[in-house]
């Protein structure tokens, strides 16, 4: 219950592992954050929201584990699980995507089961953003001389924190790194935007996770996938008007798929650029302010 039983595993039969270091290994690394949750404390006995977060967290981290997620570390309402180490995972991008999209329908379900009962309070319409990115990172026992624990470090790591934290701006619940979106070629996936996070220089490519196979096969995906690729062009040539135009019929398909805020926030930012329009070489790239 304390230690990961795949790590104890190892350990035994090696303990010359308890040591500090670790190795570079490419990882799958999920962030998740329960939204207003500093709101939703202050609504809450502590017993209560350690009842909720019990609540919460239990089969969320059923649902990593039972995907061979391997849980880093719960800050309060947080979870941060990575994939890949230290068992090899041929198929981790594919593995989180799915952890994640799982992890959305349980979410559903928890508010619909706990909103309809008394003996727990449960604190309305319980929200998350989730982000997912694929790098290079050093995996192992990081820490101190004194205590360490099998965790994860890397800028990889660090992006995936930054796209969980743009969930919020976009108003949407999962956004993933390019890395990730490129081996995942037959979900439901579809570009957000070219962004540079608060304290990283290079631009990355988001992606927002809309659904599995079955999602990308349906009518209404289909659909907005050429809508959206018109949309994006014109938005990236600065052609304003005729990305405005697309945005009514793209949050209709959106909205089915539950990110249609994310047009919201796209008609917003065009409004502004429509006052203030950025340089005439503008490559596209939108610098966030925070985080």
């Amino acid at each position: 219950m304390y230690l990961s039983p795949t790590m104890v595993k190892k350990v035994s039969e090696d303990p010359g592992l308890l040591k500090l270091g670790g190795e570079e290994r490419m990882l799958t690394i999920l962030f998740l954050d329960v939204r207003s949750f500093s709101k939703i404390s202050e609504g809450l006995e502590p017993e209560e929201i350690t009842t909720f977060l019990n609540i919460f967290l239990s089969p969320m981290t059923t649902i990593l584990q039972e995907h061979g997620a391997t849980i880093d570390k719960y800050m309060g309402d947080a979870i941060v699980a990575f994939w890949n180490a230290p068992l090899d995972d041929g198929e981790h991008e594919r593995n989180g995507a799915l952890a994640v999209r799982k992890m959305m329908q349980t979410l559903d379900e928890l508010n619909e089961k706990y909103n309809a009962q008394e003996d727990v309070k449960w604190p309305g319409e319980v929200r998350v953003g989730i982000g997912l990115n694929t790098g290079i990172c050093c995996v192992g026992n990081l820490g101190s001389d004194q205590r360490f624990s099998y965790s994860m470090i890397g800028d990889a790591a660090n992006l995936a924190s930054r796209i969980e934290g743009m969930t919020k701006q976009y108003r949407i619940s999962v956004l993933i790194g390019n890395a990730t979106a490129e081996k995942l070629p037959e979900m439901a996936i579809v570009e957000a935007d070219l962004i540079q996070v608060v304290g990283r220089e290079t631009p990355e490519r988001i992606h927002i996770l809309a659904g599995k196979e079955d999602m990308a096969q349906t009518e209404g995906f289909q659909g907005l996938l050429p809508v959206h690729k018109k949309f994006l062009d014109a938005y990236r040539a600065q052609h304003w008007d005729d990305a405005e135009t697309l945005l009514p019929k793209l949050k209709t398909l959106a909205k089915a798929m539950a990110f249609d805020g994310y047009y919201e926030v796209m008609g917003e930012r065009i409004t502004a650029y429509k006052a203030t329009p950025p340089d005439k070489d503008w490559d596209g790239v939108y610098v966030a302010t925070s985080k």
